[in-house]
C-alpha cells in the first residue's frame, strides 16, 4: 500500500499544475477493521463511558472523549440526535467544570459542528486563557474559518498542522482547503500524501478521507471521479451515511437512477438527517414515482422544519437546497440562502444564493451585492 500511495503522489506531481488530478482510490486497501466491528467496537466505547458518568465517577478528560466520540458516531453514522446529544453534554461539562480548558474546547468543538461560530470562538478563547492545548485550539480556528469562507486565516493554521504533526487526519483537512480553494492539483497531491501517511487498522479516517475527496470532485461536477470516491468511503464503510447519500447523488447525476434510488433509500431509512430524503424525493419523481416522491418529500420536509427551528445556522443550505426542489417553496429558500450566505459567504453559498434568486424570480438586494461583486472579480472560480 506505501508504494502505491507513493505513486499516486508521483503521477499528481508530474502532471500540470493548472490540470486537476482525479484518480481513483485503491478499492479497500489498506485493509482495516470489519466495519460492523468497528461500528460496535465505538458504540461499546460510548456505553463503557457513558455508565461512568451516570455513576458519577467521570473526569473531565473523559466526558470530554465521550463528547468527541457521540460526535464522531454522529458524523459517520448520519444521526444529528447524536450531535445534539454531544451539544447538551458539552454545555453540561462547562456548567460543571468552568476551570477546566478541556471543558471550553469541548463546547467549541459542538459548537462549530453547529454552525454558531462566534460562540464556538468565544469559547476557544477562555480555553486558551486556561491553558489549552495550541494545536487543538488551532484546530477549531481553522475548521471555523474554513467554514466562513475565510481561507487566508485558515491556510496558514492548516499547513503548520500538517508540518507539526502530519497524518491522516491533519494533511486530510489540508487537502480538503486546498480543494475549496480551487487547487484540485495541490489537494489530489496532499489527499494522496495524507492516505500513505496512514498506519491505523480503524475504517473511520480513510472512509473520511475519500469522501472528502468525493465531495471536493462533486463540488467541480466531476461525477464519474466523484462516484469512485463515494463508492470507496462506502465499500469501506457502508454505515456511513453521508457517503451513501453522496453517491446517490453521484450515481442520479449519471442517470443511474435506480442504483440512485436504492442508495438514497438505504441513506434515508438510517438517518435523522432530512438531506438524503430530499435527494430520494427528487430521484423518485424523475422515475416517475409521484406518489413516493411525494412522500419522502413530506417527510424531509417536516425534519427539516425541525431542526431550522432549533439549528437554524447548521441547516440554513441544505434547507434551501430543498425548497428549492424538491420541496417547492423558492421564496423560504431565498430566505435560507441569504442567511447562508450572510453567516458563510463561500463560493458555494453564493452559488446556492443565486440558485434560490433564479428560482424565486426575484431580484439582488443590498444584501446580495458582495455575492455579485465574487462573479466579477473572479473569486468565486478560485474557491
Amino acid at each position: 500500500m506505501r508504494r502505491l500511495a507513493v505513486a499516486l503522489l508521483l503521477v499528481a506531481a508530474c502532471r500540470p499544475a493548472a490540470e486537476p488530478v482525479a484518480l481513483a482510490p485503491p478499492p479497500l486497501k489498506p485493509a482495516t477493521t470489519d466495519p460492523g466491528i468497528a461500528v460496535g467496537n465505538l458504540d461499546q466505547g460510548i456505553a463503557s463511558i457513558e455508565a461512568v458518568v451516570a455513576r458519577g465517577q467521570a473526569s473531565v478528560h473523559e466526558i470530554s472523549g465521550l463528547i468527541d466520540q457521540v460526535s464522531m458516531r454522529g458524523q459517520f453514522l448520519g444521526r444529528i440526535a447524536d450531535y445534539e446529544k454531544a451539544d447538551a453534554l458539552a454545555e453540561s461539562l462547562v456548567s460543571a467544570h468552568p476551570e477546566d480548558a478541556a471543558a471550553w474546547l469541548a463546547r467549541a468543538r459542538t459548537r462549530a459542528t453547529f454552525h454558531r461560530f462566534a460562540d464556538a470562538l468565544a469559547d476557544t478563547a477562555e480555553a486558551e486563557s486556561r491553558g489549552a492545548d495550541a494545536a487543538a485550539l488551532t484546530a477549531v480556528r481553522a475548521g471555523v474559518a474554513q467554514a466562513r469562507g475565510r481561507y487566508d486565516e485558515a491556510l496558514p493554521q492548516r499547513q503548520a498542522a500538517a508540518t507539526g504533526r502530519p497524518g491522516i487526519l491533519s494533511l486530510g483537512a489540508l487537502a480538503a482547503l486546498r480543494g475549496e480553494q480551487g487547487e484540485l492539483a495541490e489537494a489530489t497531491r496532499l489527499f494522496a500524501e495524507a492516505r500513505a501517511s496512514y498506519r491505523d487498522v480503524s475504517p473511520f479516517a480513510l472512509a473520511w478521507l475519500d469522501f472528502q475527496q468525493g465531495r471536493m470532485l462533486m463540488q467541480r461536477q466531476k461525477w464519474p471521479e466523484a462516484r469512485a470516491f463515494f463508492q470507496a468511503a462506502h465499500d469501506r464503510l457502508p454505515q456511513y451515511a453521508a457517503a451513501t447519500g453522496h453517491l446517490g447523488e453521484a450515481e442520479a447525476a449519471l442517470g443511474r437512477t435506480d442504483a440512485a434510488i436504492a442508495l438514497l433509500t438505504q441513506a434515508a431509512t438510517t438517518s435523522d438527517d432530512p438531506d438524503p430524503a430530499g435527494h430520494l424525493a427528487r430521484a423518485l419523481r424523475q422515475a416517475g414515482r409521484t406518489g413516493d416522491a411525494a412522500a419522502w418529500t413530506g417527510r424531509a420536509a417536516r425534519r427539516f422544519d425541525e431542526l431550522l427551528g432549533k439549528h437554524k445556522d447548521a441547516f440554513a443550505d441544505h434547507g434551501a437546497e430543498f425548497w428549492i426542489d424538491p420541496g417547492g417553496d423558492p421564496p423560504r429558500a431565498l430566505r435560507l440562502a441569504r442567511h447562508n450566505y450572510a453567516l458563510r459567504p463561500t463560493a458555494f453559498a453564493c452559488d446556492l444564493l443565486k440558485r434560490a434568486l433564479a428560482a424565486a424570480d426575484a431580484a439582488p438586494d443590498r444584501s446580495d451585492a458582495p455575492c455579485a461583486a465574487r462573479e466579477r472579480d473572479g473569486s468565486h472560480a478560485r474557491e
